[in-house]
């Protein structure tokens, strides 16, 4: 059994004293705390992992004891599942997994962030609409039509931009979303979790917006969506790659079941069994056909990224979309709280991924918090603008997943009110940091990259358009290190220069480039930095609009 991590085994907690019962609340609180407020027991199992169970009644008496030790720290428990197990004894002895999780002490609820990708016509905003709204679908898209967010979209029936839905699980695992006419601030305070989902385009002609989701937003998952009827076809494979190449961990839905034959379903799941097992791909099927699989399906795919879940279902009948929901409600976060504390001890850095106008309170930009910590009426700087400098101005107010915030913690995503700041000054890619920072920005970098296919030879010149995080720019390649050319499966360093503006990068960031058919992956190596001056204050930006 790990030390860290939120999973407790116990063989048996019957009639404890008081000073046994005090010492497992404080280590309730300790598996709490790793899972950012969620923890899972299983009794009646040894600490080194060996499935003994307990007889019925030894196992109400535990039960009974673990309902005493959640009240005590403030959390509710659920039954994940029960199993019988052969151990040389006359009478049954059984396992029972549960779940405890509490809201945080701090207030801040769990929140997961998971991308939806799949190809055009494969059914993500269908699907995320019948989750958070609680209705099913009626075969001809009324479900995501509360989705889309331009005429052409409910038109045309296909998602051009970035929407997000959330659905919420409270302390005890049920489902809080729309459905009993509750608005966006009730699901945030009846859940104890919240998962937001990123809907992504679908379609090729979009592909650079789908990009921009999965690199700027940092979702924690992907849900890869693949209808049964047309198995894997169109942008597919290209998606299934993106959140590889990004390592993101995905898992896939084979959603319209209810329109196709059984033997269907099944040749569109041996083509995705197969295609996950390939050499590039190295990744271990997980067919859910059960509670009992999704159970285990979201604590393994947690601990071993090489696992990939399948799930099979419908949006019009409803076909195991409570698996998915089981699934969803157990999945624990991917950073455990220390490595939390440690991002929101540097330097507050904010990306800018959406600006917009909003009547009576100005300026607002959405994006996410990448360290530090953020509050309200804080002074930051925002840059670099295209001459490389940075603007002063003041977070006025914070709202995450629509609901008032005063406290912004890093990782988490949220948007920021800045009053009467001029939004011309502001583009997509842009981040605000704190004034102590002294942000390195450049034009010219360096990058280790693998050419993932290019038609001819890549060389000196060429012009890609490269996705670093939040940055989105065109750029000249301007020196390949050690060869004139590269082809297709190479590996170089290259020297990239941006040609319209510098960008803030940083060292290690991950890398995607592409031109038509033309892609690459790799990470940033080495900045040429432009050095700043120092409080240089820009006239032209009127009073209270300082530059350095």
């Amino acid at each position: 059994q790990a030390e860290d991590g939120n999973i407790e085994y116990k063989l048996k907690l019957v009639n404890p004293s008081q000073y046994r019962f005090e010492h497992l609340v404080t280590q309730m609180k300790w598996r709490l705390q790793e899972g950012r407020g969620e923890a899972v027991y299983q009794i009646g199992v040894e600490d080194n992992g060996l499935l003994v169970g307990l007889s019925e009644e030894e196992m109400r008496a535990s039960l009974k004891t673990l309902r005493r030790m959640a009240e005590k720290v403030g959390a509710d428990i659920t039954v994940l599942r029960e199993r019988e197990v052969d151990y040389d004894s006359d009478f049954p002895r059984k396992i029972t997994e549960v779940l405890v999780r509490k809201v945080p002490d701090n207030q801040q609820f769990l929140d997961l962030r998971v991308a939806v990708l799949g190809n055009v016509d494969s059914g993500k905003s269908t699907l995320l609409g019948v989750l958070t709204q609680g209705e099913l679908d009626n075969g001809r898209g009324r479900a995501r039509l509360n989705l889309f967010r331009h005429l052409h979209e409910i038109q045309s029936g296909r998602t051009s931009s970035i929407s997000f839905e959330i659905l919420g699980f409270n302390s005890k695992g049920e489902v809080v979303n729309y459905s009993d006419s509750r608005t966006a601030e009730e699901i945030c305070e009846c859940s104890s979790k919240m998962i937001t989902f990123i809907d992504l385009a679908g379609h090729h002609k979009y592909l650079k917006t789908t990009i921009f989701g999965l690199t700027s937003y940092c979702p924690d998952f992907a849900m890869l969506v693949v209808s049964a009827n047309t198995g894997i076809a169109g942008t597919t494979r290209e998606h299934l790659g993106l959140a590889m190449a990004l390592k993101v961990p995905f898992f896939i839905v084979i959603s319209k079941v209810d329109l196709c034959s059984k033997a269907t379903v099944e040749r569109t799941v041996k083509q995705l069994e197969r295609i996950l097992k390939q050499p590039g791909c190295n990744k271990l099927p997980l067919l859910v056909n059960s509670d009992d699989d999704a159970v285990t399906a979201a604590q393994q795919f947690a601990q071993s990224p090489n696992i990939t879940p399948i799930f099979t279902l419908s949006s019009v009948s409803g076909e195991n979309l409570d698996l998915l929901k089981v699934f969803l409600n157990i999945l624990p976060p991917l950073t455990n709280s220390k490595e939390q504390e440690e991002l929101m001890q540097q330097l507050t850095e904010f990306q800018v991924d959406e600006i917009y106008t909003v009547p009576e309170v100005g300026t607002v930009v959405g994006g996410t918090l990448s360290s530090g910590i953020c509050r309200e009426g804080e002074n930051l700087v925002v840059g670099p603008t295209d001459d490389g400098k940075f603007l002063r101005l003041k977070v006025c107010s914070i709202q995450r997943n629509r609901s008032a915030c005063r406290v912004l913690r890093a990782g988490q995503a949220a948007t920021l009110a800045l009053g009467p700041f001029d939004r011309s000054l502001l583009r997509k890619g842009m981040v605000m940091v704190s004034p102590e920072m002294n942000p390195t920005i450049c034009s010219v970098f360096e990058a280790e990259i693998v050419l993932l296919f290019h038609a001819t030879t890549f060389r000196k010149g060429f012009q890609v358009t490269v996705h670093v995080g939040n940055v989105r720019q065109t750029a000249i390649v301007e020196k390949i290190h050690g060869k004139d050319k590269l082809r297709t499966g190479e590996k170089a360093v290259v020297c990239f220069r941006f040609i319209k503006h510098p960008e803030y990068l940083k060292i290690g960031a991950k890398l995607l480039f592409r031109e038509g058919v033309t892609k690459g992956i790799g990470h940033v190596t080495n900045l040429q930095a432009i050095t700043t001056k120092e409080n240089s204050v820009d006239e032209s930006l009127g009073p209270g609009q300082l530059s350095f």
